[in-house]
C-alpha cells in the first residue's frame, strides 16, 4: 500500500525498502563464501604439499572470488541492521546497489588485467603446464557451477516470469475495488486457464446491466481501446480479450460516471531487481565462462599445438566480463544517480491523476530499494480534492511505497 506524506497522512511510517528475499539471498551468499573459501585452502594447502605453483595461484585466485562475494555479504547484512536507522533518509535499500556498482568496477579492472595478461602472452608465449592446468581448470569450473546453483537458491531462483506466471498474477483475486454512486464495482483482470478479459461485478453480488458499463484501456504509449460487456453468470465479461501486456489505465465508464483504475505487471521491470544478488551471481558465472574458455583453449592447445589458444581464450573472457560489467555499472549508477527507473509507469501515474481533471504540474520517480519506488507528485487543482484522494488513485501502483503530495491552488483574491 502507497504511503502518502501529505496533511491527511499518518505522521510516521516505515522507510523499511529491502526485498523480501533479503534475509535469504544473504544467507546464500555466506554459503558461497564458505564453500570458496574452503576451496581456497584446499587448494593452497595442496598446492604447498605436492609443489604445484599453479594450484596455489588458482587458491589465491579464489580468494578474490571469495572478497567479492563478501562485499555483496557484508551490504546484506549492513543494510539489514540499519534498516530502519533514521540517519538514512530513504532507507538502505540502495545499499545492494552501491555494493552492486563497487562489484561492477572490480569485474572491469578483472577483465583489463586478463586482456593486458592475454597481449602478453600473445607476443611472448609460455609453456603450459597442462597436465596441471586442465584439472584445476575444471576443478574451477565445478566450484563455480555450484556457486551459481546456490546463489540461484538451489536452481528455484527466477531472473523473470514466464507468460504462464503473469497469468496467475492476474487472477479473479486482483479485483480492483471502485467506488461508484451504483455501489461498489470490482473490476478485475481475469486468465484463469482462459485468454484474458475484464470481469465487473457489484461488490454486494446485485447484477450490472451491460448496457451501463463500458471500460476503455489507455496505455503508457497513449493506445486506447474501447471493451463492450456481456452478461456471464453473476458478473459481465468483455467481449474482446485483452492483449498483453497488462500495464495501462483502465477507464470504467457506469452510468455516466468516469473512474480510472491502473493496473499493473507483477514483478517486471528492472526496478524490482536486487542488482547486489546479480553482481555476485554475474562473478561466479563469469569465472565459469572463463573457465570454460579456458579449458577449450588448454585442450585446442596440447591436442595441435596452438599454444596462441590459450591466450584468445583469455582474451574473449576479458570481452566478456568487461560487456557484463558494463552492464552492471550502467544499470547501478542509474539508480544511485536517481535516474526515472521506469518511464512507462512515470506516464501511467500522469494519467491516474489527470484523469478527473487534474494536472500533473511536476512529478519525479525514483527507486528506493529493490521492488519499491518513491515519487513526488505535485498536483495543480482548482477542486477541494485532499491528498487523500489521490492517495487512493494510486493505491493500485504497488511497487509504489513512498509518496509525497504536493497540491497547488489558484489564488483566490477576496472580493
Amino acid at each position: 500500500m502507497p504511503q502518502t506524506a501529505g496533511r491527511s497522512a499518518p505522521p510516521r511510517h516505515s522507510h523499511v525498502f529491502l526485498a523480501a528475499s533479503h534475509e535469504a539471498s544473504e544467507r546464500r551468499v555466506w554459503a558461497v563464501i564458505w564453500l570458496c573459501g574452503a576451496m581456497m585452502v584446499g587448494e593452497i594447502v595442496g598446492g604447498l604439499l605436492f609443489g604445484s605453483l599453479a594450484l596455489v595461484a588458482d587458491g589465491l585466485h579464489m580468494s578474490t572470488h571469495a572478497g567479492a562475494l563478501l562485499l555483496a555479504a557484508l551490504a546484506y547484512a549492513y543494510s539489514r541492521r540499519h534498516a530502519e536507522d533514521p540517519r538514512f533518509s530513504f532507507g538502505t535499500g540502495k545499499l545492494g546497489d552501491l555494493a552492486g556498482f563497487t562489484s561492477a568496477i572490480v569485474l572491469a579492472m578483472i577483465a583489463l588485467l586478463i586482456g593486458y595478461e592475454a597481449v602478453v602472452r600473445f607476443l611472448h608465449p609460455v609453456a603450459i603446464q597442462f597436465a596441471e592446468a586442465i584439472p584445476i581448470a575444471g576443478l574451477g569450473l565445478g566450484v563455480n557451477i555450484a556457486s551459481a546453483w546456490l546463489l540461484s537458491s538451489g536452481g528455484h531462483h527466477h531472473h523473470g516470469h514466464s507468460h504462464g506466471d503473469d497469468h496467475h498474477a492476474h487472477g479473479a483475486d486482483e479485483a480492483k475495488a471502485v467506488a461508484t454512486s451504483a455501489g461498489t464495482m470490482l473490476l478485475s483482470v481475469f486468465e484463469d486457464g482462459v485468454p484474458p478479459r475484464f470481469r465487473i461485478a457489484r461488490q454486494d453480488g446485485a447484477p450490472v446491466a451491460a448496457s451501463s458499463v463500458s471500460v476503455e484501456t489507455l496505455r503508457p504509449d497513449g493506445e486506447r481501446q474501447s471493451f463492450a460487456f456481456a452478461l456471464r453468470g453473476a458478473h459481465l465479461e468483455s467481449v474482446d480479450e485483452i492483449p498483453e501486456p497488462h500495464a495501462f489505465t483502465a477507464r470504467l465508464a457506469i452510468d455516466g460516471e468516469a473512474h480510472a483504475v491502473p493496473f499493473t505487471e507483477h514483478d517486471h521491470g528492472a526496478h524490482g531487481r536486487d542488482n547486489n544478488m546479480r553482481a555476485a551471481i554475474i562473478h561466479v558465472v563469469a569465472d565459469a565462462a572463463v573457465s570454460v574458455l579456458v579449458i577449450g583453449g588448454l585442450v585446442l592447445a596440447r591436442s595441435f599445438g596452438w599454444l596462441w589458444m590459450d591466450p584468445l581464450a583469455g582474451a574473449v573472457g576479458a570481452v566478456v566480463i568487461a560487456s557484463w560489467s558494463y552492464g552492471l555499472i550502467r544499470d547501478t549508477g542509474a539508480i544511485l544517480l536517481d535516474m526515472n527507473p521506469d518511464r512507462a509507469l512515470t506516464r501511467q501515474i500522469a494519467q491516474i491523476v489527470e484523469a478527473s481533471g487534474d494536472q500533473v504540474a511536476d512529478l519525479h520517480l525514483w527507486r528506493l530499494g529493490p521492488g519499491h519506488l518513491g515519487a513526488i507528485v505535485s498536483v495543480a487543482t482548482a477542486s477541494d480534492r485532499d491528498e487523500d484522494y489521490y492517495r487512493a488513485k494510486l493505491a493500485g501502483f504497488a511497487s509504489l511505497s513512498h509518496v509525497t503530495v504536493e497540491m497547488q491552488r489558484p489564488l483566490r483574491v477576496a472580493a
